[in-house]
């Protein structure tokens, strides 16, 4: 399983950002994904999480109403779309995945992540 994400980069508050995790190695189609951030020297953290369908996610309450997910399983890609950045968004960003009919929040129930990429949210 190689997950590859990308998208990342330094713009202003306010701004948005669409973040893609590109996959190869599984059936993408069987597997829950999700994204995680992690600030320096903070807990990775759960951002947000969709079933294998696509039909079904959840966020992070920080990001309700600005962050969207979404999958193509078509392409085997997912994306976070950012909207209304805030400096606190400042982040890397990481993509997970896992063989499951769920959708999965927390870190531990993932085995496969990706490298991360890095998301800066400054003036």
């Amino acid at each position: 399983v190689q997950l590859v994400e990308s998208g990342g980069g330094l713009v202003q508050p306010g701004s948005s950002l669409r973040l893609s995790c590109t996959t190869s190695g599984y059936n993408f189609n069987r597997y829950a994904m999700g994204w995680f951030r992690q600030a320096p020297g903070k807990e990775r953290e759960f951002v947000a999480a969709i079933s294998r369908s696509g039909l079904t996610t959840s966020y992070a309450n920080f990001v309700k109403g600005r962050f969207a997910i979404s999958r193509d399983n078509a392409k085997n890609t997912m994306y976070l779309q950012m909207n209304s950045l805030k400096p606190e968004d400042t982040a890397t960003y990481v993509c997970a995945a896992e063989s499951s009919d769920g959708v999965l929040i927390e870190t531990q129930e993932y085995n496969n992540w990706g490298q991360g990429t890095r998301v800066t949210v400054s003036s």
